[in-house]
This record gives C-alpha cells, structure tokens and sequence, in this order.
C-alpha cells in the first residue's frame, strides 16, 4: 500500500524532469564574419583575416652614354683631318630592357572578423595560391617610391688627359748686360739668362699630332714586315694600340657608357584601369625624372582585363535571398587575368598577362565548408 502512494510522486518527479529536457534550448553552431572597420570591436578569441591584394614590382635599366671633348678639339680637322669630334660635354639616355614581376600581399582595405560561438570547423584558411585568403600574419603594404640599385657614375676621374708631348715648355736664351766699375770706369759685362716659356695650347696640339703620325707610321712598317726591329710578342702591338688611341683621344674626345637600374613599386587599382598609370618620365638628356616633372615622356602602365570573374558576381547575389544579408559565409577573392602593357610614348617596351586580385570578384563560402584533400 505505501509503494503504492509513492508511485504518483515518483511519476510528477519524471514529468517535471522531462519537462525540462524538452523545454532546454539547443545552441547551434553559428559564425560571423564582418567586415573589419573603425567602429567595429573585436572580442577575445575572435579571427582576423585579409584578401589579397597584387603588388607589381617594376625594374627597369636604362643605359648612360658620357662624352668629354678632348682639350684639342678644335685642331682635329686642321691637324688629323678629323671632323666628327666632340666639341662639348653631354650626356645620353636610353632604355635597355623592362621587366615587371608581382606578388601578393594584405589588402588594408579588405579585412574581415571571424566569430564564432563554438569550434569553427573549415580549412578555407590554409588555401592561397587557389584564390582565397591570406596568411593571418601578411607583410606591410608597399610604398609606391623608386629605388636605385645602380651607383653614381663619377665622370671626374675621366676627365684628365695625357696633353701627348715630352715637353711643355721651351727654353729661351737670351744675353743681357750689367755695367761694372772699373778703375773709375763702367764697363758692360754680358752674361745670358735662361728663361722657361710655356708651350701654346697650338703647339701643344701640334706636338701630339705629329706623334700619333709617327706612332701610326711605326705600326705600319711593323705590320707590314718593313721594320728593323719586330717585337717578340703581341703586348707591344697592343702597347702601340694603346697608345694610338690615347693620342687620338686628345683630338676626338672619350666616349663612356654607365648602365643605371632603377626599381618602381606600385598596387593598381580596379578603377584605374582605363587610364595609363604613368611610372616615371623619362629624358634622352636627363634620363628618368619623377612623375611630376614638366619634362620628358611618360612611361605609362597599361592594364587591361579579360573580365573572366565579372559573371561571378551575379551568380552569388542570386543564391542568397533578397533583402538578406548572410553573415556565416567567408568572403574570399579571385584573381582576373589583367594584359599587363608598359609604354614610353607610342613604343612599346613590355607586355605580359598577369593575375591581379583587385581586378577579381568578392566571393562567399560557407563558414564551415571543408575542402577535400
């Protein structure tokens, strides 16, 4: 009888316990992710990540040409019979070879918070060269400023000359006279003085000619078997070439030739590309100037995409409901395929196909998407 009246107990003490079973609230797995932003605050435990962004590295060398007028310049055409010298400093520039290279790096502009109320199980964030995201820990942005590898060519050490004479000035003689007293009498006494005088810049030069005419004469007459005395090896032959063109410089002047890289660090942008990014202008005279200068042509980089992810776009905005924003999806990009062109006026010095993120579609994917292996 007693187990009796404590079966209707034991039976309220299931009901309610069941009861509480069914009415305790179940919590689904749930991530968001936003767009990172000033007013945005970040929770412990929260992921931080950043779509790429494609920085081209533009290297470029150019090619430095210096003459120096010799000092007899103005003689080669009476003296050697020479008329196309170099009559005064100058300088010239050309464009060797361009080359263009990229890689990747965060986007500042792209950063998105990933939170997530339980374990968030996906493997999107491992993926890279497939299109999606980043490392956590990405590189700072580059600057858009040039570097130069190359050195300054110091044309000073250049400058000096061999003048190609044993003598450079003259001995002149001449006899004076200084009066002497002599048992109450002047006599005159002469006696001769030695003065030095400088040889002229024309006898200078007429002194060299005519040793370059005898150096060539003397080659001559080796070459041809008609000297007394041959050399024994080629270092005199090329002793005499030496000299030859030494001598020859004097009249014609020196030419030298300086090679200069310059490196140019730029990240394009989807809205530039129907105008010319101008990289630098560029001089015969004063070779490469800066962007802002009044002078020289530009050389512009030209960016046109193919538009194969433009479709992209609508397929996403068509799976999701209108008016809805989903906030469990990880926002991805990628890359379109850009005709990457560099031109200096109307010549074209470069051109290649090259991946740029920011020309590419913001996709999403499902927060908890796994990707097979």
């Amino acid at each position: 009888m007693k187990k009796i009246k404590q079966l209707p107990v034991f039976l309220a003490i299931m009901l309610i316990t069941s009861s509480c079973f069914l009415t305790k609230k179940v919590i689904k797995p749930s991530a968001t992710v936003t767009q990172l932003s000033d007013t945005l605050t970040l929770r412990d435990g929260s992921l931080v990540y950043a779509l790429p962004r494609t920085i081209f590295t533009i290297k470029v060398e150019f090619e430095r040409t210096i003459y120096i007028p010799g000092p007899y310049a103005k003689y080669a055409g009476e003296l050697l019979g020479l008329d196309d010298v170099i009559l005064s400093e100058g300088e010239e520039w050309s464009v060797r070879g361009v080359s263009v290279s990229s890689h990747e790096e965060a986007d500042p502009s792209e950063f998105y918070v990933i939170e997530s109320n339980t374990l968030l199980q996906s493997n999107v964030l491992s993926l890279r060269k497939e299109g999606l995201i980043l490392d956590l820990n990405p590189e700072s942005s580059a600057s858009g400023k040039s570097i130069t590898d190359g050195k300054e060519f110091d044309i000073n050490r250049f400058r000096s000359f061999d003048l190609g004479s044993d003598e450079y000035y003259r001995v002149q003689t001449d006899t004076v006279y200084k009066r002497v007293s002599v048992d109450d009498q002047f006599i005159r006494i002469p006696y001769i003085v030695e003065q030095k005088k400088k040889l002229s810049e024309a006898q200078l030069a007429e002194r060299a000619a005519k040793r370059l005419m005898d150096l060539r004469e003397g080659k001559f007459l080796i070459l041809t078997g008609e000297a007394k005395v041959f050399p024994q090896s080629e270092a005199a032959i090329s002793e005499l070439n030496k000299m030859e063109k030494e001598l020859t410089e004097l009249f014609a002047g020196k030419t030298f030739n300086d090679t200069r890289k310059f490196t140019y660090s730029l990240s394009p942008k989807k809205e530039t590309s129907d105008n010319p990014i101008i990289i630098f202008r560029f001089s015969e005279v004063t070779g490469p100037e800066e962007v802002s200068s009044e002078t020289g042509t530009p050389v512009a980089l030209e960016l046109i995409p193919e538009q194969k992810t433009k479709d992209l776009s609508v397929i996403t905005r068509t799976t999701a409901e209108p008016g809805v924003t989903s906030t469990d999806r990880i926002f991805y990009r990628i890359p379109d395929i850009v005709n990457v062109v560099v031109k200096m006026g109307d010549e074209q010095l470069y051109s290649s196909r090259k991946m740029i993120y920011q020309f590419g579609e913001v996709l999403q994917l499902p927060a908890n998407y796994i990707i097979g292996k």
